[in-house]
């Protein structure tokens, strides 16, 4: 699948908004050392760091709300991943007319830009499993009948929702890929209500016992990120079978909050050496409603269509993130 891959992005122009973020660092680092142009969309004017490959990168700085960053941007794309958003749901549910702007203006400024200029990249959106809402039955696959129960996911299904309209056009090809609970190697969330299981793992290196709400009995779908991102690079490969769809993307696997608080808690105590404990507390008064939901992914539909399934377990999948978070400890200690 790797050659399948890199003969399929080989000359390439992608466009990755959110560049320099999670996801789009870690998509990065598996196209850089490919004969390919990408062009990073973000607001940070820090210069890059990561090790240089054989891709030519270009970081623009930009408000993508704007309609001219895209009159600007899209000439000669052929791939648009579209990472950037704003991700906290207490955020979105304080701010909406601004949650608004940011995870629903944007697709819309893409989409009638491609239209006005009749340019046809291929378009995926990271969607988020949450849209369902609390889910009526498990696991969960692409039937499940959406419900958003937030801000946040209201507007991250219009965002799709105009996605898959203008796919279904014709103006555009695009799919969605709704994600799991993603961990793993990269940088910080900037939303302090996500990457949670990262939070984890760094607060266990620095010898922090990990608070638990409650009685930690949620089930959770931890997926790692490479697996993620492998999804993805797939989806556009495959983007005719995908065109105007949405997908789950998962593992199959179910955790409680509690398996997975013990798991960080054993593997950074075997990597590391590290002995912490799970202290459990009562929930706030202010946790949204969405995280007592239940949720394992079915991720048989994508599977089945582009033969891309993940390949980390959680044990492992967190012992490479206690590896990686383990070199970064110096600068976490420092700005944590």
């Amino acid at each position: 699948m790797k050659n399948e891959l890199e003969k399929f992005y080989c000359g390439k122009k992608i466009l990755i908004t959110g560049g320099r973020g999670y996801l789009g660092s870690n998509l990065t680092s598996l196209l850089k050392d490919i004969d390919c142009h990408i062009v990073r969309l973000g607001k940070s004017e820090e210069p890059p760091k990561e090790r240089k490959g054989t891709a030519e990168i270009e970081d623009i700085v930009c408000d993508i709300r704007e309609s001219e960053v895209w009159e600007n941007v899209l000439d000669g794309i052929d791939i648009v991943f579209h990472f950037a958003a704003q991700t906290s749901v207490y955020v979105a549910d304080e701010r909406s007319v601004d949650d608004l702007e940011i995870n629903v203006l944007p697709m819309v400024q893409l989409l009638e830009t491609c239209k006005r200029n009749n340019c046809k990249p291929i378009i995926l959106f990271a969607g988020t499993v949450t849209e369902t809402g609390m889910p009526i039955k498990l696991p969960v696959d692409e039937s499940h009948p959406d419900k958003p129960v937030t801000t946040y996911d209201l507007h991250k299904l219009m965002a799709e929702n105009y996605l898959k309209y203008f796919s279904e056009q014709g103006i555009v090809k695009g799919s969605i890929l709704r994600l799991a609970n993603v961990y793993g190697p990269g940088p910080k969330s900037s939303s302090a209500d996500r990457g949670i299981l990262n939070v984890m793992i760094r607060k266990a290196l620095q010898g922090e016992d990990l608070t638990l709400y409650g009685k930690g009995d949620n089930l959770r779908d931890y997926i790692y990120v490479t697996d993620v991102v492998n999804a993805f690079l797939m989806a556009a490969k495959r983007v005719e079978a995908l065109n105007g769809q949405h997908f789950v993307i998962g593992t199959g696997e179910g955790y409680t909050l509690r398996e997975a608080f013990s798991l960080v808690t054993e593997c950074v105590k075997r990597k590391a050496g590290i002995d912490v404990e799970i202290v459990n507390v009562d929930s706030p008064t202010s946790q949204s409603a969405i995280e007592s939901r239940n949720f394992v992914a079915d991720p048989k539909k994508f599977i089945d269509i582009t033969g891309c399934k993940p390949g980390i377990n959680l044990i492992k999948g967190i012992d490479q993130t206690i590896e990686y978070l383990s070199q970064k400890q110096p600068a976490l200690s420092q700005s944590d």
